[in-house]
């Protein structure tokens, strides 16, 4: 092991870092705050969410103020790791101000994890480059400025951490399993798409150890580190995969979305989509050029750490590989990784082996800051050529949180969108109730809370009275104190809700159901159990 440095020097690591991420967002300071794929998504949930808090529902589930304030069961189904961490430095900063720091943070942490895989190797200055590299590769640049995937880019704290847990398998036994069942529910408390690519990713990364080391041990305690992280996101995880049949799930990889429309320089008969997978082809093309280069240059660590080398080697491989068409009988055979929908997701595994072998095979630092340039000039080549990122104002943010005060509302996702929902169909300015029908009613509305709703209503006949709230299996009915069955109105998916002539008192209420009770029993026995482990091992 290489002498860590002393004093002041111990701090130059996080300095370097932390400048790292601050010059990633110094064009922020001229150009305004990027405004990319998922900008409005992410920037709305966490209106929504601190919203929420505000009213005392510490886990929100129903995202009240989505698809124009008819709702949608958005954070059932959307991790908690990115909207959470959004809404806390949202009830802490200046909204203008809330993205720049999040995408700081993540940067930083995810600089910070690098360094801790690098500098079990390296001499704590190239273990620096190399989390520097790391947190403002090519890739996170591109997330930055054209995609606004801020929970993708949080994941990306969690693959070095991966590796490094996958390399210590046998040191520390059933320590390391635990350790391991830690990054993998972080992954799913995160974000999906990227928990999908880090399984796979320990699965070749598990089983290559394996085979290196002769020790079917090592599968175990991959195994073992798969089923007790799902247990531990279980309160997330499954109520998000039995409530997707209450949605139109399927929508994630509809046209477009699908891998077979994302694969390198795949050409679609849309033009806007056509110009941005150039942009991340191009990106792609790049780092893996790079990375196959630093490999063969770092080839002389295959006798000074075999693991290492293969392993990165491999990992790198495999990323690449999947990005390319050859590779699409693959995405519809092995389970969920077209749920992943976009190939070139991928770049976000490839950044580790990038980084590192980038430090290891080339040991000058001017060739080390040329590549990084060049690096550099291909996003700006795209920049200039394809795609230049769009860019939102203190207007624009102004708008965002006027919708939510006034109670607008904000566009909605597609597959959250409830089963017989059309948004497409609503009216933007309904009231919150109304008749169905043609009964007159006086109407009074007491309380239209995210979770809960009581409103009166003095009927003529009996009728139905249709809400500006999407019908949903977890709202629960009661008129007059008695449960009734809502129905739902054909063309929008409005929840209907039967009344009879005279006084009627509703109550609707987001219940807790049974999958949502269950995954968080399963995830408290989890946790009891790696307290105990730990505190035993």
């Amino acid at each position: 092991m290489h002498r860590a440095p002393g004093g002041r020097l111990a701090w130059v690591p996080f300095l370097s870092i932390a400048a790292a991420a601050f010059a990633v967002e110094i064009p922020f300071f001229f150009l305004g705050l990027p405004s990319g794929h998922d900008f409005e998504f992410h920037l709305y949930g966490w209106l929504d969410v601190l919203a929420q808090w505000k009213q005392g529902i510490v886990y929100p589930r129903w995202a009240s103020l989505a698809q124009f304030a008819y709702g949608e069961p958005r954070f059932i189904f959307y991790p908690p790791a990115s909207w959470t961490l959004g809404a806390v430095l949202g009830a802490i900063f200046p909204w203008s101000l809330v993205s720049c720091i999040y995408i700081w943070l993540v940067l930083v942490a995810a600089g910070t994890s690098m360094f801790l895989l690098a500098r079990r190797w390296l001499d704590w200055r190239d273990a620096t480059f190399a989390a520097v590299l790391y947190a403002a590769n090519p890739y996170h640049l591109m997330i930055v400025y054209w995609r606004s995937a801020f929970a993708e880019l949080l994941a990306s704290s969690l693959l070095p951490l991966l590796l490094l847990l996958v390399l210590r398998t046998e040191e520390k036994g059933r320590r390391i399993a635990l350790c391991l069942a830690l990054v993998l529910a972080s992954a799913w408390l995160v974000n999906a798409p990227a928990a999908v690519m880090i399984h796979y990713s320990l699965a070749l990364l598990i089983v290559g150890m394996a085979w290196h080391r002769r020790s079917p041990r090592v599968l175990l305690t991959g195994a073992i580190a798969v089923v007790l992280g799902a247990a531990l996101a279980a309160f997330y995880l499954l109520p998000a995969i039995y409530e997707q049949k209450w949605v139109n799930i399927a929508e994630v990889v509809g046209t477009g979305l699908r891998p077979q429309d994302n694969f390198l320089f795949a050409h679609t008969t849309d033009a806007d989509h056509n110009v941005f997978n150039r942009v991340a082809s191009w990106v792609a093309i790049a780092e893996i050029v790079v990375t196959i280069a630093a490999a063969w240059a770092a080839r002389r660590w295959r006798g000074r750490n075999r693991e290492l080398w293969f392993s990165l080697v491999a990992w790198g491989a495999v990323s690449a590989v999947v990005m390319l068409p050859i590779t699409g009988p693959l995405w519809n055979i092995l389970p969920k990784l077209r749920f992943i929908q976009f190939p070139w997701r991928w770049l976000l595994c490839l950044g580790v082996p990038f980084a590192l072998l980038t430090v290891m095979g080339f040991r000058r630092w001017t060739a080390r800051v040329a590549i990084y340039l060049a690096m550099l000039c291909v996003l700006a080549f795209v920049w200039q050529h394809f795609q230049a990122p769009w860019w939102d104002n203190l207007d624009d943010l102004r708008e965002m949180q006027d919708n939510m005060a006034t109670g607008a509302g904000y566009e909605g996702t597609d597959e959250y969108t409830p089963l017989g929902a059309d948004p497409s169909n609503l009216d933007k300015a309904a009231r919150r109730a109304t008749v169905d029908g043609a009964a007159h009613a006086a109407i009074r509305v007491s309380q239209w809370n995210p979770e809960f709703k009581l409103l009166t209503a003095e009927m003529s006949a009996p009728d139905n009275l249709a809400l500006r709230l999407f019908n949903y299996p977890a709202w629960h009915v009661e008129v007059n104190g008695r449960l009734v069955q809502a129905g739902t109105r054909e063309g929008t998916g409005q929840m209907l809700v039967p009344v009879e002539a005279g006084a009627n008192r509703v109550q609707i209420t987001f219940v807790r159901t049974w999958d949502r009770t269950a995954g968080g029993w399963i995830s408290i026995v989890a946790i009891v159990f790696v307290l105990v482990s730990l505190k035993r091992w």
